[in-house]
């Protein structure tokens, strides 16, 4: 993390200064496996930018767009990070290329302050305010506005087909896609990869995550929840339990958990190990009716 986010970590990474640099050294050895592992590169990248008004103001959101070979309109999966895009900017390509060897267009958004996009970011707040129920809230909303504002314009794009969207994230982008995803009806699937907001050194981080979550039971359908055993910011077992909670409580939701391969891989990264999930993934985007397989 370089010079210019210099703050006291709070929430989902306020990890130990030893998890995190084990979580840096595990998603750069992920990265690596994902790209040996993938059956066909993704099509060439488009780097942009997307103007919004947010909270009055009018700033640019970086975009990355991978595209599939074919004729458009396609399936599109509107991708969101999680709390660890800052510089220099990630890129989801391992995502990218298992999406679009099947005919998707996939386009990667990053929220103000984050990855190259405009604006400050304030998701993280202190430790005091990002620990309690009221910040958490407020930080996470702030997020959700910045998807409000940008997804109807990247959906608007005439390479999209506005009837087959897709919405997924890793971390609080996994998180963030259910609760958008409760005022959609139109979404066609949602894809949670290690979805939370704070992580287990806040006091009350299972009550909150389960809060911002349940605000996604008005979806009405299965939304995709994939996590990974050995996770540094959420545990299977507090992630298991918003999961059994949400169902209780009216949601409707499709459960896999996987171990990473090797000690040295950790679950917070396995949106970047397909070979885990592929068939969890075929599966449910069938069930969606949605293409699910590459093409012959």
């Amino acid at each position: 993390m370089n010079g210019s986010h210099a703050r006291p970590l709070s929430g989902e990474y306020a990890a130990a200064p030893l998890v995190r640099e084990r979580q840096r050294q595990t998603r750069a050895g992920a990265l690596l496996l994902a790209a040996v592992l993938a059956t066909a590169p993704a099509a060439a990248q488009d780097r942009g930018a997307v103007s919004v008004t947010i909270d009055g103001a009018t700033v640019k959101l970086r975009t990355d767009t991978y595209m599939p070979t074919g004729d458009a309109p396609f399936p599109t999966l509107l991708y969101h990070h999680g709390a660890d895009s800052f510089q220099p900017p990630y890129e989801y390509k391992a995502i990218a290329n298992w999406f679009v060897t099947r005919g998707w267009a996939v386009i990667a958004v990053f929220r103000r302050g984050r990855g190259g996009s405009e604006g400050a970011d304030f998701e993280g707040g202190s430790a005091g305010t990002a620990c309690s129920e009221a910040g958490a809230t407020e930080f996470a909303d702030r997020a959700l506005n910045d998807i409000e504002a940008v997804m109807p314009v990247l959906i608007a794009q005439p390479f999209v087909d506005g009837s087959r969207i897709a919405v997924g994230g890793h971390g609080r982008g996994g998180l963030l896609s259910i609760v958008w995803s409760g005022k959609h009806p139109e979404v066609r699937a949602v894809i949670n990869f290690v979805g939370g907001w704070i992580g287990g050194t806040c006091r009350d981080h299972r009550a909150i995550n389960l809060s911002l979550l349940k605000r996604g039971i008005t979806w009405g359908h299965p939304s995709l929840w994939l996590y990974g055993d050995r996770d540094g910011y959420y545990t299977l077992q507090d992630t298991r339990a918003n999961f059994d909670n949400f169902v209780a409580a009216g949601g409707k939701a499709v459960w896999h958990d996987y171990k990473p391969p090797g000690e040295k891989w950790d679950g917070h990264s396995i949106d970047q190990m397909p070979q885990l999930w592929i068939a969890d993934m075929e599966a449910y985007l069938a069930e969606r009716g949605l293409p699910s397989k590459p093409p012959k």
